[in-house]
Order: structure tokens, then C-alpha cells, then sequence
């Protein structure tokens, strides 16, 4: 019986540590997307380039990041000198967000405000929130 029991117990710990690990992997990819994002609007020059694009493409396709990650993502893809209408409530809606980390919610506030290029401020503020 009580080696039924520590049975148990070490399945359950093992599936924890999984799990975990899991979450651990997403939150690591979603981080990186961010900041290739983040990296893009640094860049930014009135829309994105061509390879830009490319690398905004990925990142929307790519189904196990976060809903919220692909709205910027799609956001910075259609910028035209400044965020369209679209986009611009999508990051009002991550800055509304209780479960949008503060990361999150910096870069999609400065997304929703960029005009033709971010300004200093906010290429300081990126370079600061990802490294």
C-alpha cells in the first residue's frame, strides 16, 4: 500500500515537473517574440521592411505563441506611418488586460502611439524592457 502511494506521489510530481517545463518553453518563446517585435519597431522607419514582414509573418503564424503576441505582431505588420485603426484598438485592448504582462503592455502602448518612427523615449524605454 504505501508503495502504491509514493507511486502516485512521484507521478504526480513528474507530471507537475513537465508541465512546468512546458509553460517554461512557452513563456520563453513568447519572450523572444516579443522582443524580435520590439527589435522591429526600434528599427521602424514610417512601416516595416520587406524582411520585417518575414519575421511578423512567423511569428503570427506560429500557433503556440500568444494571442496577445500576435496582435502585435499584426499590428506592426500593417503600420503605415502610424498604427491603423485595427491595430490601435487591439493594443488598447492589451494595455486593458489584467493577465498582459507589463512588458506586454509597455510595448503595445507604444505601438498604438508610433508615428512615422518611435521616438527616443521609447527606443529607451524598449531597450530597457528588452534586453
Amino acid at each position: 500500500m504505501k508503495n502504491t502511494i509514493l507511486q502516485r506521489f512521484l507521478l504526480i510530481a513528474v507530471i507537475g515537473l513537465f508541465s512546468q517545463f512546458s509553460a517554461a518553453q512557452d513563456n520563453s518563446a513568447n519572450a523572444a517574440a516579443a522582443k524580435q517585435i520590439a527589435d522591429i519597431v526600434v528599427s521602424l522607419n514610417h512601416f516595416p521592411s520587406d524582411a520585417d514582414k518575414a519575421a511578423l509573418s512567423a511569428i503570427i503564424g506560429d500557433s503556440s505563441l500568444a494571442e496577445g503576441i500576435h496582435a502585435m505582431a499584426s499590428a506592426v505588420t500593417n503600420i503605415q506611418h502610424a498604427a491603423n485603426a485595427e491595430g490601435k484598438s487591439a493594443m488598447a485592448e492589451i494595455q486593458a488586460s489584467a493577465d498582459a504582462p507589463d512588458r506586454g503592455k509597455a510595448l503595445a502602448g507604444i505601438i498604438a502611439s508610433l508615428n512615422h518612427t518611435a521616438s527616443a523615449d521609447a527606443k529607451a524605454e524598449l531597450a530597457l524592457l528588452f534586453p
